[in-house]
């Protein structure tokens, strides 16, 4: 019961940051899940996508309900050029070692993290 009122918790932040920014699954769900829950890196990876999937239907339907502009041009081609990469890129997650993927975790947060601070500057 623990576990799961803990799995809810991140789901919360998760969500609401994923609302607001566009991220929540690589930058809280993924961390959290090792930390909190136990997860492997694989499993937490593998795991936050398939939450990131209910996350985006719920917001994207309250945005459009809204009346926020979506520009579905830009989501039908990043969707599918990014649904062909990632096919490939869970094929390479599950031949890494749990180990190598952390570090290139980490890697990519804090190149992205210092690009938005540098950009914001």
């Amino acid at each position: 019961m623990k576990l799961i009122l803990i799995a809810i918790a991140i789901g919360l932040v998760a969500g609401l940051l994923g609302a607001l920014c566009g991220v929540g699954g690589g930058i809280v769900m993924v961390p959290a899940f090792v930390a909190l829950l136990g997860l492997t890196q694989k499993q937490a990876v593998a795991t936050s996508l398939a939450v990131v999937i209910v996350t985006a239907l719920a917001a994207t339907a309250n945005n459009a309900r809204a009346g926020n502009l979506i520009d579905w041009k830009i989501v039908a081609a990043v969707g599918l050029a990014s649904a062909l990469t990632a096919w490939f890129g869970s094929d390479l997650m599950r031949s890494l070692s749990n180990q190598t993927l952390t570090r290139t975790f980490g890697i990519v947060l804090v190149l992205f993290g210092a690009r938005m601070l540098f950009k914001g500057v």
